[in-house]
């Protein structure tokens, strides 16, 4: 029951953006399909629906199993520096092969943008979607993936490199001011002959 709750929800929300094709009909009627409809067939029109998996490279470049989740319900983790529960965390999702953007908290205002988009400032927190969970336990984490259609195993490729992750809210780095360079020692005068010498000799 709450699969179909969940997965019901989210087609909901999501709309055409769960669909890769949008079809016109020969009568001007719009449909959305995940499949390829063959245009010339139905005399109609055919186009990749914008933000779709067919549509972005990166997703389309995954095994086919990971496709639709990754396009329908994206997985972003929530993480802090020196965090144990976050090191979990990220290592049960890379064992699982969930592609993934890991955003991270350095300053503890940036625990207001983490409510902000995930309900909650609880870390570490992940979002599947638009659904969210905070803190850290297997069970449920895994139940949530679950629910989206991830695989349980990983199906990345070997030579996959997750992402480094990136801070929830970036900086802009302040320049170091510049250092004046020291002024040139002044050159010292020749000392005054003695009063009473004889001229110097000159050439």
């Amino acid at each position: 029951m709450n699969r179909v709750l969940f997965i019901a929800a989210a087609a909901l929300a999501a709309g055409p953006a769960l669909a890769q094709y949008k079809v016109v009909g020969p009568d001007g009627r719009i449909t959305y399909t995940d499949r390829p409809p063959p245009a010339a067939a139905q005399g109609g029109q055919v186009s990749g629906v914008r933000g779709s998996a067919a549509a972005n490279s990166a997703t389309a470049a995954l095994p086919y199993e990971l496709q639709k989740p990754v396009s329908r319900f994206p997985v972003v983790l929530y993480t802090a520096p020196n965090c144990t529960l976050c090191d979990t965390a990220r290592r049960m999702l890379r064992q699982r092969g969930i592609p993934l953007t890991e955003r991270q908290v350095q300053q503890p205002e940036d625990l207001a943008l983490v409510e902000q988009q995930t309900g909650g400032r609880g870390i570490p927190a992940m979002t599947v979607g638009a659904q969210a969970i905070h803190g850290y336990g297997e069970t449920q984490w895994a139940n949530l993936l679950d629910l989206a259609g991830y695989p349980r195993e990983s199906k990345l490729p070997r030579d996959y490199v997750a992402a480094a992750p990136v801070p929830i809210s970036p900086r802009a780095v302040v320049p170091a001011p510049a250092v004046p360079e020291p002024a040139p020692a002044p050159t010292p005068e020749p000392p005054s002959p003695p009063p009473g010498s004889p001229p110097p000799i000159r050439f």
